[in-house]
């Protein structure tokens, strides 16, 4: 059993963090421009991403909230779900992102350009951001990892509120995978419920990471702790992610086609992702921390 939860720890890692051919070159995955149904998650909240890099629409009277713009070429799918779902993408006036990397802010300047909407970013994350990440800790030197610059409107710092035509979020600091890694939470109102949102930034280690002794980001485990201590504090009801592998988009989504209108309610999953991430973490830096004692 240990060893089938290795398994599957392993294949959710894969699933959701960057991946690099011989050479050090960034690939893109099948599975993050693949399109997927657009739909309806509770309250005013929607599905917009590909099958696994999520996106997310706020639709209020005063226009829209975008979350995530994902990959340069993501632009085009967003707002193909947009207007299936009979919105407009010219409505989109908020876009925030999970974090600066290109797979999730790589298609902001083309999505500010189209709907002149403003941009929202964390603080530890905007000069990547306004560089198109070139400027980023890991990744700053790999042209494969760039992406269009895009200015940030409003700088956002731990537990900012972002409000628009009644919805309001709160963005908390949860760094580690970027300095400036945000996860969302806000409430919505299904069937006469309040439920608890998450939107989980990133808490994964990637394998490249330097957990010790980085001198680029020397507090990145800190970081990292601080980030699992928050998660671990919000309630959560429906769990979501940057990334749909987080919170298994496809099997709730069929459960959610076949009647069941609770299928993204999951509490119990949150806490299980939350724990298996921070044993990750938590691993690789003892790992780490042996081979500065030992190497």
């Amino acid at each position: 059993m240990r060893f089938v939860r290795f398994l599957l720890v392993v294949l959710l890692l894969c699933l959701c963090a960057p991946v690099f051919a011989q050479g050090g070159a960034f690939v893109v995955q099948p599975e993050w421009t693949r399109s997927f149904p657009p739909f309806h998650i509770a309250g005013n909240l929607y599905y917009v991403g590909s099958e696994d890099l999520a996106a997310f629409l706020l639709v209020t009277p005063q226009g829209d909230i975008l979350i995530n713009s994902n990959l340069t070429s993501s632009p085009e799918q967003i707002r193909h779900s947009v207007e299936a779902l009979g919105f407009h993408f010219g409505d989109i006036k908020i876009l925030l992102i999970s974090h600066a990397h290109s797979d999730h802010a790589g298609g902001s300047a083309e999505i500010l350009r189209k709907t002149h909407a403003k941009y929202f970013a964390m603080d530890a994350d905007v000069r990547s951001v306004e560089s198109g990440g070139r400027t980023d800790f890991r990744f700053g030197g790999d042209k494969s990892m760039w992406f269009p610059p895009a200015h940030v409107d409003r700088v956002l710092h731990d537990v900012d509120t972002i409000s628009l035509g009644g919805t309001t979020l709160v963005a908390h600091l949860t760094a580690g995978h970027t300095p400036g890694t945000v996860t969302y939470t806000f409430d919505e109102v299904e069937a006469g419920k309040t439920l608890h949102v998450v939107i989980i930034g990133s808490p994964s280690v990637l394998e490249s990471y330097k957990l010790v002794g980085n001198p680029t980001y020397p507090h990145i485990a800190d970081d990292f702790r601080y980030q699992f201590a928050v998660l671990k504090s919000l309630p959560c009801d429906i769990f979501l992610g940057a990334h749909s592998g987080y919170f298994d988009l496809t099997e709730k989504y069929a459960r959610l086609q076949k009647g069941d209108k609770n299928a993204f309610v999951d509490p119990a999953g949150y806490a299980s992702f939350v724990v298996e991430k921070e044993h990750d973490f938590e691993t690789n830096l003892q790992r780490q921390s042996a081979a500065q004692i030992h190497p």
